[in-house]
């Protein structure tokens, strides 16, 4: 019963910015995780950086440097800022949210929004 609304993909050049933006729905609650992952063609889905309400961030190490992810509690959305982006990051990024309840925790995904580097 979460909703995970994507924005912000498109077309950059090498050494380009994009960003992305994910929304979640209120029903999300208070205790959770937006999280961006990527998946190129011919490769696995890979996480790419992960934000949670109590305020921890990790990253890939593929994008450590280069991508900020940043979230807002009250309106329960997360911002991955890509800089210096390469023809490694073409991919199609999806939204994930880890939603914490009281015996367990759920996941859903965004439909995935495409971000091709070309020169």
């Amino acid at each position: 019963q979460v909703q995970l609304v994507e924005s912000g993909g498109g077309l950059a050049q090498p050494g380009g910015s994009l960003r992305l933006s994910c929304s979640a729905s209120a029903s999300i609650g208070s205790s959770y995780t937006l999280d961006w992952y990527r998946q190129a063609p011919g490769k696995q889905r890979e996480l790419v950086a992960i934000w949670s309400s109590g305020g921890n961030i990790r990253y890939a190490d593929s994008v450590k440097g280069r991508f900020t992810i940043s979230g807002d509690n009250a309106k329960k959305t997360v911002t991955l800022q890509m800089n210096s982006l390469t023809l490694e990051d073409t991919a199609v990024y999806y939204c994930h949210a880890r939603q914490f309840i009281l015996f367990g925790q759920k996941e859903y995904w965004g439909q995935g929004t495409q971000v091709t580097v070309s020169s």
